[in-house]
């Protein structure tokens, strides 16, 4: 019993309190004696007492009523939040002589708005204006003079819902805008149908309602009248005239790259252009919102991600009963429902992450049962029963928005009796399948002629999935990956210890010192020579004269504080020994240590002046990288390793350091070495993008999907303009199977992509103008100096110059009309709240996009001039000095695809099971396909792999696309040159070579050219090719290359030359030392000759052909090799 009154809560009532009313206006005074009405729904709350309201003294009302919201109803806090409280303002007239009852009159209305208390307000305060109803004298109110209004205060004594029904629960807003580009046969003449529109929402976890949208008309085009863009309530209640629009709520303007939905492409721009401004239209504004709880909230998410699509059926439905005499004709065609049509709503950004808001032009496909199937995997519609809904809606509305036009009775009858039939048609066309053949619905098809469609939005107050902040994201890095500072921490233990003893020993030596040259400065001024005897003298005389005053004492004193400390904090040792033996051994090991460091501290202190620096590095770590590379390409990875090693040791706290040393282990296939080197990286830079990201391709590779999702999140959140990051976040979404993830990353990298491409159009168009005005300059100043040559009249005018050079056509003066060039704005900025997007864009380049150019242009345009807006077409204009507006600028194609991008950089950090799945993509884009460019790529990843008749045929295939392609022959010279083909490998290297444009590496190209021209004794060729290397980027190898070539051309000088430069870049290079023992044989030099040999010994040399030849020339010349 406790239990289940804990659980159920009892009603909550909501206070309605009219405070006043002011600037009213009454029938026959401005004095007038006022009461107010308050409904909700179909239900009166209450009438206030009649008060009296002046210009100068409002109505002081003070009217409270009440609403119990009860708990135990699903659908109560629904009803809430979408369905308003109407406020009806009455007059109370004065009575006549012979009236028996008081009259009253219905002055103006307006609605209030629960959803305050929905969101978790107890208390809100509202000034509303108070809309006047037709036939009211507030209608003639001026607009210059204060409008009528009431003061409104809403409350609860607590929150509508607690804190785990809030967060659990959700708000969904749908606001359906406007069917547009309608079938051509609907017309405004005749009668005037009434339009519907109707999609299920999840009520419970098991059940499904559907949401009317009824009293749409058809409307002429905005040209011809101006849209309002006001939005209504979808159950106004007994609500008319203006009040049937929700305060403050107007439809949001979006550019078309902003837009979810479907006809956003380029050749879809013109279609909506025209049809939002000159074809009719059926709009219905009205916004529906549908409070979800908590098992409705998962069936909605869960329904999403099964199938994504949802459907939002149109509908044209008869006019509703004029009175009551008609209610036989009204039960014939209530369920009678033509034109039915559904448009598929793609849901899935609804569960990209931190989504809350979705919007978009959707196209409205022909109804059948088996498309519905098919497409949302739901057997039927809600069509039937939506009809029927919305006909009973439209019948309790007192006025009908949908007046007859008289002199058209026999067009009706006939139009009638053709829509009869055409409903049974529809009817067996919604069925099921007959004879295995898919139904048609004639009616629907004219949909899809007339390439409709409909403009909805749907929000949310929390997006159904959560994202994770930028600043959460950091802290699980941080988790993952601890930073570390770039500099230890200073210790005051064992560290400063032995450093205050090496101070005081300098200070002990430094007294010493003194008081040896007072005694003996004197004997060592002479020139006289020192024996050991006199030497020997000294020192006991120092000792005697130091036992003797005391000072040896007095030093011994001002070491033992520092003696102490190292006792103390280097070994520990803060309490008595046990025994003496261990007394002893302690001491012994002390007495060995002390001495060691006074060692190390006299050398710091008595150190010589003339001591030689140490010299600095002849290479720095740009160099130590390039040899590094150059020992991968030549595939000594043991060289490779030692060079990365060094930039390391030479500074540890440079993250680049560590990030290549890591993309190299990655390329030997060493995933633990990777890890820790990326470990490293991030450790030091906590934001190092590409860092970040192969920590996630690692984690990928060992399965730690978790971690990696992590790391490529927070590589979106260090840089979300990175068209880089996203791409890789999409990659891995595809690698887990993760496909509603994979398209947002995509659809945002591509974003990015377009407003990079964008930004390169106008800074070309810049530069191209500048360029031009500075031409039109020089121009300008020639046309104005006297010319020599000048034929008088038969110069051509100055005014005519400008003429000739036009800096851009007249399109180009603008800026880009596509939103896209608006800076590129990532996901996490477009869709961070629900009302982000509601907001007019102030983009400068939004002016030629979607309606919204439509709709400012039409609003400062006289009614006149509407015609002009039309942005299709032949304009008319009003006189000869308006001209036509300038076309659209097109938009621009990106020079290559995200996916291109992100292969170029997985092809360099060597990330190859990354650069497999993005070459997929690529060979599937429409921009893609197996372009030369593809090819290339490819034939890199396999020679990666070593898989080289994959990679032939690769080349093969790009030499067809583009035949002079330096890239794709080095390519193929690489294929030949490491399977041993060396005589195609050289024609491949020497025709890339000789083109105009150098491929993208050219160094392994000379090296390989050059090597190969040794192999065939072209010594002169291998000279000059391994000379072009030393010229572009010098290392051991190429200089050695230079040495081998001189020597084999017995250009002794030249080769000792080239192979000390070689000997300087690596010192430990084998066949640099046996090369420079053969030159100091040949020139007859002995000494050098046989270190040369010793040092080639020493570190390793292999080369058994190189020693043997060694040997021979020693014999021949006689020494060299000190074994014999």
């Amino acid at each position: 019993m406790d239990q289940d009154s804990i659980q159920t809560r009892p009603p909550e009532p909501i206070t309605i309190t009219v405070l006043r009313a002011r600037n009213l206006k009454g029938t026959k005074a401005d004095s007038v004696q006022v009461m107010v009405k308050v409904e909700f729904g179909e239900k009166t709350l209450g009438d206030s007492p009649k008060v009296e309201c002046t210009p100068e003294t409002p109505a002081e009302l003070n009217f409270s009523t009440t609403i119990n919201c009860t708990y135990d109803d699903p659908l109560a806090l629904d009803e809430i939040a979408h369905k308003p409280v109407v406020l009806t303002v009455i007059e109370g007239l004065p009575k006549e002589k012979k009236q028996k009852e008081e009259k009253t009159a219905l002055l103006g209305q307006c609605t209030v708005d629960l959803l305050p208390l929905v969101k978790g307000e107890v208390k809100h305060k509202y000034t509303l204006v108070v809309n006047p109803l037709p036939g009211s004298p507030l209608e003639g109110i001026p607009p210059e003079h204060a409008k009528p209004e009431l003061d409104v205060v809403i409350s609860v004594n607590e929150p509508l819902m607690d804190s785990p029904q809030a967060s659990s629960g959700n708000l969904m807003t749908i606001t359906m805008e406007s069917l547009l580009s309608p079938p051509e046969s609907w017309t405004l003449a005749g009668s005037q149908y009434c339009y519907a529109a109707a999609l299920p929402i999840p009520v419970t976890a098991d059940k499904e309602a559907p949401i009317i949208f009824a009293g749409g008309a058809l409307k002429p085009g905005a040209d011809k009248e101006i849209p309002n863009k006001q939005k209504k309530w979808a159950m106004p209640g007994s609500a008319q005239a203006n009040a049937v629009y929700i305060p403050d709520s107007y439809i949001s303007s979006d550019s078309i790259e902003d837009e979810d939905g479907e006809l956003r492409a380029k050749e879809d721009r013109d279609h909506r252009m025209i049809s939002e401004s000159e074809k009719l239209r059926v709009p219905w504004n009205t916004e529906r919102r549908c409070y979800m709880e908590n098992s409705a909230v998962k069936s909605f998410q869960d329904k999403i991600a099964k199938c994504r699509y949802w459907p939002v059926e149109v509908m044209r439905l008869p006019p509703p009963a004029a009175n009551k005499g008609k209610k036989h004709a009204a039960s014939e065609e209530e369920g009678s429902i033509s034109y039915h049509g559904v448009a598929y709503i793609n849901l899935a950004p609804l569960l990209y992450p931190g989504v809350k808001r979705i919007r978009g032009a959707y196209k409205v496909h022909a109804y059948t049962d088996h498309a519905l199937h098919e497409k949302t995997k739901r057997k039927t519609g809600y069509g039937e029963e939506a009809g029927r809904i919305a006909f009973n809606i439209l019948n309790r509305n007192s006025a009908s928005p949908f007046p007859k036009k008289a002199g058209k009775e026999k067009d009706e009858k006939k139009e009638k009796e053709v829509k009869k039939g055409a409903s049974q048609t529809i009817k067996s066309d919604t069925g099921s399948e007959v004879d295995g053949q898919a139904p048609v619905n004639v009616e629907g098809q004219q949909y899809v002629d007339s390439k409709s469609y409909i403009m909805l939005e749907i929000s949310l107050t929390s997006p159904l999935i959560p994202k994770r902040p930028p600043e959460e994201l950091a802290r699980r890095v941080a988790e993952y990956i601890p930073p570390r500072p770039l500099f230890p921490k200073r210790t005051d233990g064992a560290q400063r210890s032995v450093e205050d003893f090496h101070n005081q020993v300098a200070s002990v030596a430094n007294l010493i010192l003194d008081e040896f040259r007072d005694q003996f400065g004197d004997e060592l001024k002479m020139d006289e020579p020192q024996s050991n005897e006199s030497m020997e003298t000294r020192r006991q005389k120092l000792i005697y004269e130091l036992n003797s005053s005391g000072k040896y004492f007095a030093f011994k004193e001002q070491l033992k504080h520092a003696v102490v400390k190292i006792v103390r904090e280097k070994y520990l040792k803060t309490t008595t020994f046990d025994n003496r033996q261990e007394l002893q051994t302690f001491l012994s090991e002390l007495y060995v240590y002390l001495i060691d460091q006074m060692h190390v501290a006299l050398g710091r202190s008595l150190a010589l002046e003339d001591q030689p620096p140490v010299p600095t590095p002849l290479t720095d770590s740009a160099q130590l990288k390039h040899f590094a590379r150059e020992a991968e390409v030549n595939e000594n990875f043991e060289l490779a390793t030692k060079y990365y090693q060094e930039r390391i040791a030479r500074n540890k706290n440079d993250p680049t350091n560590w990030f290549e040393y890591g993309t190299f282990c990655l390329y030997i296939n060493d995933i633990t070495k990777a890890e820790e080197c990326f470990k490293e990286c991030i450790a030091i830079d906590q934001k190092h993008l590409q860092g970040l990201l192969l920590y996630g391709v690692v984690c990928t590779l060992l399965e730690k999907h978790e971690a990696a999702e992590t790391f490529f999140e927070a590589a979106t959140c260090v840089d979300p303009k990175s068209i880089l990051a996203w791409t890789m976040l999409g990659l891995f979404y595809d690698t887990v199977n993760n496909e509603i993830g994979a398209e947002m990353a995509y659809i945002e990298a591509n974003k990015l992509n377009q407003a990079a491409a964008w930004s390169a159009v106008r800074q070309q168009r810049d530069e191209e103008m500048a360029k031009d005005k500075k031409d039109m300059d020089v121009t300008g100043e020639e046309l104005e100096a006297p010319h020599p040559g000048d034929q008088g009249g038969l110069a051509p005018p100055p005014a005519a110059a400008p003429e000739t050079k036009q800096p851009s056509p007249p399109s180009s003066e603008k800026p880009p009309t596509s939103a896209r060039s608006g800076g590129g704005r990532s996901m996490s900025d477009r869709r961070q709240s629900a009302t982000r997007r509601s907001e007019p864009h102030l983009h400068p380049d939004n002016s030629g996009t979607g309606s919204k150019l439509k709709s400012d242009s039409s609003m400062s345009r006289p009614g006149s001039q509407l015609k002009l807006g039309s942005q299709r077409g032949t304009p008319q204009p009003a006189d000869d000095t308006q001209e036509e507006p300038p076309p659209r600028e097109p938009t621009p194609i990106p020079k290559s695809s995200v996916y291109m991008q992100a292969i170029d950089w997985l092809l360099e950090v060597k990330a190859v099971p990354f650069t497999e799945r993005a070459l997929a993509h690529e060979l599937l884009t429409p921009t893609g396909g197996p372009t030369s460019n593809y090819h290339i790529c490819y034939a890199r990843l396999k020679l990666q792999k070593k898989e080289f008749n994959d990679a032939e045929e690769s080349l093969t295939e790009a030499l067809q696309f583009d035949h002079q392609n330096p890239d794709a022959w080095a390519l193929l010279g690489h294929v030949k040159y490491m399977t041993g083909d060396t005589t195609n490998a050289r024609d491949c290297y020497e025709r890339t070579v000789s083109f105009v444009s150098d491929a993208s590496e050219m160094h392994s190209i000379y090296l390989r050219l050059a090597s190969i021209y040794l192999q065939d004794r072209k010594f002169e060729d291998a000279k000059n090719t391994f000379l072009l290397a030393c010229k572009r980027s010098p290392s051991c190898v190429s200089w050695l290359g230079v040495g081998i070539a001189c020597y084999r051309l017995d250009e002794l000088s030249e080769a000792e030359d080239a192979l000390s430069e070689a000997n300087i870049l690596n010192n430990t290079d084998p066949e640099v030392w046996a090369y420079l023992s053969l030159v100091c044989l040949k020139t007859g030099r002995q000494l050098e000759a046989e270190q040369a040999y010793k040092y080639a010994l020493k570190v390793n040399l292999q080369d058994q052909e190189l020693l043997a030849e060694i040997h021979e020339v020693q014999q021949a010349v006689g020494f060299g090799n000190p074994e014999f």
